[in-house]
């Protein structure tokens, strides 16, 4: 009986160690550590390391900064112990604050995948950031009020869909000839008010101005991850005013009273057909489908290019571009760093991570893996995918990460406004930018 019992003994401890070592091959006895920056999809991320747990055995910890603390917390986290092995950079300026804990993402597979390399933040060949959802901007469209205008008898423009639609003469044509006849098509003006309240100008100040932003750095050939671009000169301003211009002359809205209207205001309009146009982004479906009475159908929704007579605009997309961007800890293990690429790939990949991706955070995401049927179920987030996967556009990039702050920002507004009530010329709107930037970036 004492060799059963002994024998039955060394058989448990055997047991025992063997299922120590598979579980420690099946986690590989690696933590992952995810430093999230926002709070509102923490519980997201924490059902989604349950699931890689059970799915793999590795562990993955999720730690979330306090709203509007992210950076703060990133920079004191980073030299501990208990430093995160995936973090989140927001682009060219994180690039001198955490450059010493990029890893080189470049031979990932999550960076092979990318839909557009050019959406990753790369310097001298190495890609230290890249981009794990996108956003686009442009003009929405009615496709159903724009299908009256073509096929209205009293049309004084040649073009006989939007699609013919590729430049600012096109556009700038068929918006004119569409408010003279605003009462025949039943819009009370072509464009949503252009919102200039305080505070509510965020898609002008910054949107409307990434385009020209993005020609003049492209022409300079600026490295933005190398220091601020304190050279600004606004090359571009003409183009600026030529779509402003026609924002706020065919509008819903009085020139003179666009001080006291906001982005919803601007979205509500849409909503109920009193426009046919509005600037904004593939976030804005879902305020145009809870509107009251809202009667735009989800298959009525475009997106048109900002076409404001740059450079390049034959083949010009929308902006489409991201503030947010995984990176790996250049200082964590080898063996950790591998792990994190791993966990990135497989919810990027699986069919499990991508119905995280697509149905819980509700993401763009910029991978090959992903079909058309892969996006968030929004008329506006597929058109943005259209962008992507066309041969034929070039889509504007966001550059306005370069601002050098909040304040000029709000002055850029407040002159636009003044301009649009006619107590400002626009070339003094210029003038005081250009010497505004330069203040900020001595």
């Amino acid at each position: 009986m004492k060799r059963i019992i002994s024998f039955l003994a060394v058989l448990s401890v055997l047991a025992f160690s063997l299922l120590s070592l598979a579980s420690c091959g099946r986690g590989k006895g690696v933590t992952v550590r995810y430093l999230n920056f926002k709070p509102e999809v923490a519980g997201k991320y924490e059902a989604i390391a349950k699931e890689y747990e059970r799915e793999t055995g590795v562990r993955l910890v999720i730690d979330t900064a306090a709203a509007n603390t992210y950076e703060q917390t990133l920079l004191s986290r980073l030299p501990t112990s208990d430093a995160p092995t995936i973090f989140q950079i927001n682009g060219p300026r994180s690039f001198s604050s955490f450059k010493d804990y990029l890893s080189d993402l470049k031979g990932t597979e999550l960076y092979k995948h990318l839909s557009d390399p050019s959406l990753a933040l790369e310097k001298d060949g190495k890609v230290y950031g890249v981009p794990y959802v996108v956003e686009g901007y442009g003009i929405i469209y009615n496709k159903k009020l724009m299908e009256r205008y073509f096929s209205f008898a009293q049309k004084q423009t040649p073009y006989k869909s939007v699609e013919e639609i590729k430049s600012f003469d096109a556009l700038s044509a068929v918006v004119r000839d569409m408010q003279k006849n605003k009462a025949a098509l039943g819009i009370d003006g072509v464009f949503a008010a252009t919102s200039l309240k305080s505070g509510e100008d965020w898609r002008w100040q910054t949107h409307l101005f990434n385009l020209p932003l993005s020609y003049e750095l492209d022409e300079k050939k600026v490295d933005e991850t190398a220091s601020d671009y304190k050279d600004f000169e606004f090359l571009h301003s003409e183009s600026f005013k030529r779509l402003f211009d026609l924002y706020i002359e065919n509008s819903t809205t009085p020139k003179n009273t666009l001080g006291t209207k906001t982005v919803a205001d601007s979205m509500a309009e849409f909503a109920l057909e009193k426009c046919a146009m509005v600037q904004n982004g593939s976030w804005a479906y879902a305020q145009i489908a809870s509107e009251a009475g809202n009667k735009v159908k989800a298959e009525d929704v475009g997106f048109l290019p900002l076409y404001m007579g740059g450079p390049g605009e034959e083949t010009q997309g929308i902006c489409i571009g991201t503030e947010n961007y995984y990176a790996i800890n250049a200082k964590a293990s080898a063996e950790e760093k591998k792990a994190a690429e791993d966990f990135l790939w497989w919810l990027y990949s699986s069919e499990r991570g991508k119905q995280f991706v697509r149905e819980e955070l509700g993401f763009i995401a910029p991978f090959d893996t992903f079909a058309e049927g892969d996006v968030p179920n929004d008329p506006l987030a597929k058109e943005v995918l259209r962008f992507m996967q066309s041969d034929t556009h070039e889509n504007v990039p966001w550059r306005f990460s370069v601002i050098p702050s909040l304040r000029w920002k709000e002055d850029f507004g407040a002159a636009l406004l003044s301009y649009a009530q006619g107590k400002k010329s626009f070339g003094s709107v210029v003038s005081d930018l250009k010497a505004g930037w330069k203040n900020e970036s001595m």
